[in-house]
């Protein structure tokens, strides 16, 4: 993107060019009346260029983001870019003071409410609000998750590659694996792709905690994003040694339990497995029955189920198939002692501060 003259970024406020404000924006009512607000910094660069939104906390427990964008918020000026950058910190507000994922009483998944309607339920609502007021003015999007809790994710992107600029979007951002497909209906970043904004989904980690080396390499995707599109001149763009667009059903699959017991995860201490490799065993409480779970391919373990107990049907872990030679750059990682930014202490992702048992 080329320099344009610098203008004012207008919500129910203004911004101009030159400054960066943090604002708390209301996008709801509690029941007595009080006003919930969503945290914002708008940083309006001196210059002109893109208008990137960088988004966190649509689910109220995952917090890897949200530090990401306290940090991102707090490093750059109006002088360091062209350009202006909205940072949405909480837009769950209340999920997100409740610690848990939906919309508390409710259970509303605010992301499955895009675009919203201003006369609906409290999630369309807010939806709809965050949506016109923020999103719709943003070139492009930078959406950041972790999975679930009792789960972990490693970090990824999620992007519609089949559209041209979510595709240069998501290789900008530099991290190794890219799961393509187009967002769930009434996603943000189905929604705003859909609406001509090219948006990805960050995946990174655990839910409830900071898992400072996944921010750390999340701030480094952010740095060359905005490099990639010239809203940060000074800025580095990333070049991952391997980087891996998965998509379609023979190349990624989730593993689910065939029966109910004790989960043992065997894999690691790396996120590589081999066909034949055993993943996890599911035992009974007598120890009298076990079930292996084998690897059908050669790939990498995407996400992981850290409940150790399991029934028929649940998922135990997301593997995606790899080529050769993806396979040989991992193997060289693994030499080195670090596997994408991974802690490798025992047999799982550690969380920032946590020690192998």
């Amino acid at each position: 993107m080329t320099d344009s003259e610098p203008e004012s970024f207008r919500y129910e406020g203004e911004v101009p060019p030159g400054e960066k404000r943090h604002v708390r924006y209301e996008i709801g009512e509690t029941y007595l009346g009080d006003p919930v607000e969503m945290p914002v910094t708008i940083l309006n660069g001196e210059a002109g260029g893109p208008t990137v939104g960088l988004v966190a906390g649509i689910h109220g427990d995952e917090l890897n983001g949200v530090k990401v964008l306290q940090e991102v918020a707090a490093e750059y000026g109006p002088g360091d870019l062209h350009g202006t950058l909205v940072c949405l910190h909480v837009v769950n507000v209340p999920g997100y003071l409740a610690q848990q994922r939906d919309i508390p009483i409710y259970d509303q998944d605010l992301n499955r409410s895009f675009p919203g309607r201003e006369r609906a339920n409290t999630a369309e609502r807010m939806a709809h609000e965050v949506y016109r007021r923020f999103v719709s003015q943003c070139d492009l999007v930078v959406d950041f998750h972790t999975s679930t809790r009792n789960r972990t994710t490693m970090y990824h992107v999620r992007a519609d590659t089949l559209n041209p600029d979510v595709e240069r979007l998501a290789a900008a951002f530099g991290a190794n694996v890219i799961l393509a497909g187009a967002g769930d209906d009434g996603s943000l970043r189905g929604t705003a792709t859909r609406d001509g904004i090219p948006t990805i989904t960050v995946e990174m980690g655990k839910a409830h905690r900071f898992q400072r080396p996944l921010v750390e390499k999340a701030l480094e995707g952010v740095e060359s994003v905005l490099a990639a599109y010239d809203a940060l001149p000074d800025g580095e763009v990333a070049q991952p040694r391997w980087q891996e667009v998965l998509g379609g059903n023979q190349e990624k699959r989730w593993l689910r339990a065939d029966t109910g017991g004790l989960v043992q995860m065997e894999w690691g201490p790396t996120p590589l497995v081999h066909e034949g490799e055993t993943i996890c065993t599911i035992s009974d409480h007598f120890s009298t029955e076990e079930h292996v779970v084998e690897a059908p391919f050669t790939g990498i373990l995407v996400g992981i189920l850290e409940n150790p107990v399991a029934a028929p049907g649940h998922p135990l872990c997301h593997l995606a198939r790899i080529d050769a030679d993806t396979h040989a750059e991992i193997e060289r990682e693994i030499e080195t002692g670090e596997f994408d930014g991974y802690r490798l202490l025992g047999l799982r992702w550690m969380g920032d501060g946590e020690e192998a048992e």
